[in-house]
């Protein structure tokens, strides 16, 4: 329950103390996986301290235990050992101070282990933390490579010689770190993000040698499987040996076998790059020296033909049919000319047979009033109405004479 205090009010350190250890005191016994991290059996000592820590989190606790608890799992448990204590928690008012009073410990068996991390490797594939749709491809030539490893280890020293033997002018950002052991997780996964958030760094390598199946669980604990697969730049595993396989390698982006066979993988080698670059500039010469021998006898076989070897000879044809067509033209058109001519010439004849001055000629004459209207009946004229008339050589003055006929 809440403790009502004020400034006015105050609890004193030793009630508090009293009624932290009585809140303790409530939870009961419990069990406790961790790794031992302290061990201390003095001779003669009755009592023997532990320290027992988080592997996956910068968290520990005290543990103390009667010695023939201890001595009963003396043979197989040492620091850096996995086990599960069945302990009560204890307060020790005094100093302020929680610890663990152990009344049963129980090493954490190999088969445990990989039982355990079976079933965390179902857990994030069921999350698709391990599907190949989530893989992002390496890049052919990194600028600059990040490398997680042991400090002046083999791993390190097996990636950086290969890398550089394979590509001299390689760059690398080095993060040495503990790779086994209660630290490793928690540095691990602090370099992997160190250099995943660097714009520089185009591809992570994290590397270990080989080992046991418990020196290798830093590279199975789940906090460092997310971390990798939250990675924005691709992460090569190359931890262990052929037949290791820590969960790491299910998330990284590219497994290699050994950290040989990532420096193989991550870096291309120069000499098979130019190798490479001969081969394909061979491959398109040849392919030129094909295609323009192609092109020039296809050439050939086209200056081959009549039509090129004499070019005129076709013109020559044409310029033969167009004088032929020119000179049928002109012919038909001087057949028209000619009979359209004598077509006018009739025509004219005729014409001129049915003119009124030809018939004027033979001796007939038009007679008019003074308006031009032509006379065609006696009616149409009064005694002494002036008119004219018009013969073939000319026209004069007539007039009518009223007393005798016209």
């Amino acid at each position: 329950m809440a403790v009502n205090t004020s400034p006015e009010t105050p609890l004193p350190v030793g009630e508090v103390s009293r009624l932290i250890g009585r809140w303790i005191d409530r939870l009961g016994a419990v069990w406790v996986e961790g790794q031992i991290t302290q061990l201390s059996r003095r001779p003669g000592a009755g009592v023997v301290f532990l320290t027992l820590r988080d592997p996956s989190h910068d968290i520990s606790v005290s543990v103390t235990c009667y010695r023939q608890v201890f001595d009963a799992v003396a043979d197989v448990v040492g620091e850096g050992a996995r086990v599960v204590v069945l302990a009560k928690p204890e307060w020790y008012a005094p100093r302020g101070q929680l610890s663990l009073r152990a009344a049963e410990i129980r090493p954490v068996g190999v088969g445990e282990l990989l039982a355990r991390l079976e079933q965390l490797k179902k857990s994030l594939a069921a999350e698709g933390l391990f599907a190949a749709g989530r893989k992002k491809p390496l890049p052919f030539l990194p600028q600059l490579i990040g490398l997680v490893c042991g400090r002046a280890s083999a791993a390190e020293r097996d990636v950086l010689e290969n890398a550089r033997h394979r590509w001299p002018a390689v760059r690398f950002e080095v993060r040495n770190v503990p790779v086994q052991g209660v630290h490793a997780v928690p540095q691990v996964v602090q370099a992997v993000k160190e250099l995943d958030a660097r714009d520089d760094v185009d591809v992570i390598v994290v590397a270990r040698g080989g080992g046991s199946v418990e020196d290798l669980l830093p590279f199975s604990d789940e906090q460092l499987i997310r971390a990798v697969a939250a990675c924005r730049t691709p992460v090569v595993s190359a931890i262990g040996h052929e037949p290791d396989t820590p969960l790491l390698d299910l998330v990284a982006d590219l497994r290699a076998s050994t950290p040989t066979d990532a420096a193989k993988k991550v870096v291309p080698d120069v000499g098979e790059e130019l190798a490479r670059v001969r081969m394909l500039r061979d491959r398109g010469r040849r392919c030129a020296h094909s295609l323009l021998e192609r092109e020039e006898r296809g050439l050939a076989h086209a200056l081959a033909r009549p039509v090129m070897e004499h070019p005129h000879r076709m013109l020559d044809e044409r310029e033969e049919q167009v004088e032929a067509l020119l000179g049928r033209a002109r012919r038909t058109l001087g057949h028209l000319l000619d009979r359209a001519e004598s077509e006018l010439t009739h025509t004219h004849a005729r014409v001129v047979a049915l003119s009124p001055a030809a018939t004027l000629r033979r001796g007939y004459a038009v007679l008019q009033k003074e308006d031009g209207h032509v006379v065609r009946d006696p009616a149409e004229v009064t005694g002494g109405e002036p008119l004219r008339a018009r013969v073939a050589a000319g026209e004069f003055a007539v007039r009518v004479d009223v007393g005798g006929d016209e």
